[in-house]
């Protein structure tokens, strides 16, 4: 670990959904100094996401579902176009975005491929996102997916340039489809 960081205390402020703590640390600043701040960090666990993509149609698959925080910050609908993704629990990154392919969009998929991983909120959540694409057909559709327990998650199937223009009018605002379908642009699909 970091010689320079020293964590004093560490207080849980809230286990309802996942983890909230209150971290209160010391930091050595470059002048040799040391400095005493406090922040919260927000504990999710790890996770996943993947694009599907078909590259003779020229089309991905997405997820469309109501996402609470964006609601409550602006959103109108509250809807969210995404790529599927979800938390790893105990699982390998590749296994669990497998299984959560399976039930979002309920599709059974052979090879995964790991393009990337990001922290996507640092300043607050200690999440590492791991990024994923894989082809997809019909013939691997073995549900109609659409989430497990209280999920209600649509399925949406577009094309790929309108996915992309997507980006620019704002239908489609969530970072980690921003990312990876940039990362299709420039690698998978051409321009």
């Amino acid at each position: 670990m970091n010689p320079d960081i020293d964590i004093v205390k560490t207080e849980v402020l809230s286990d309802n959904w996942y983890v909230l703590r209150k971290v209160h640390y010391r930091m050595r600043k470059p002048d040799g100094s040391w400095v005493e701040r406090t922040r919260e960090a927000y504990d999710r666990g790890n996770g996943a996401t993947i694009l599907l993509y078909d590259l003779p149609r020229r089309t991905v698959l997405l997820t469309r579902q109501f996402r609470l925080p964006t609601y409550v910050n602006g959103n109108a609908s509250g809807m969210l176009v995404e790529t599927c993704a979800g938390l790893l629990d105990a699982d390998k990154p590749e296994d669990a975005i497998r299984r959560e392919t399976r039930e979002e969009t309920g599709y059974e998929i052979g090879e995964v491929r790991k393009v990337f991983e990001a922290y996507m909120s640092p300043g607050s959540v200690t999440e590492i996102l791991h990024f994923f694409v894989a082809e997809y057909s019909a013939a691997e559709r073995v549900s109609d997916g659409g989430g497990v327990e209280d999920e209600d998650i649509e399925v949406v199937e577009m094309g790929f340039d309108a996915a992309l223009a997507a980006i620019s009018s704002g239908a489609i605002r969530d970072g980690k489809t921003i990312m990876l379908l940039q990362y299709a642009a420039l690698h998978l699909f051409g321009r």
